[in-house]
């Protein structure tokens, strides 16, 4: 019995859905990329900084605030009352910022407290010192 042997088709890759893809992806990064032209572009050139105000350069009011509510202001034990005062006091030496460190398990108020008594008292910059 001799058997029929089938046509020999050489077995290749089609390549159309390959091209298709390659000029797929040349389309869209042509579509979106930015073409910046060099002439359309300004000639900007920057001032130098010079020194810093005195302002800037000043050293902030540390308040800090503990567990039981105990107020310190550099370092110095004060009483709730006794804070604006002393912060307006330092407002006129030209000390216009404050950096406020609270322990995390301070009741919130408190916190809000002293931070009212800060901008009650002049004090412009007012940091919440966090980890």
């Amino acid at each position: 019995m001799q058997f029929l042997k089938e046509s020999e088709e050489e077995v290749g890759i089609s390549l159309t859905s390959l091209i298709d893809v390659i000029f797929l992806l040349l389309i869209f990064f042509m579509v979106t990329t930015t073409i910046i032209d060099p002439s359309r572009r300004l000639d900007i050139q920057l001032p130098q900084a010079k020194a810093a105000s005195a302002e800037s350069q000043s050293t902030p009011v540390t308040i800090e605030v503990g567990q039981r509510g105990e107020i310190t202001v550099n370092g110095e034990k004060v009483d709730l009352p006794g804070l604006e005062t002393r912060l307006r006091a330092m407002g006129r030496n030209g000390r216009k910022s404050a950096l406020v460190r609270a322990d995390r398990r301070l009741d919130y108020g408190r916190v809000v407290a002293v931070l009212g008594i800060c901008r009650a008292s002049g004090l412009q910059d007012i940091g919440i010192a966090v980890r």
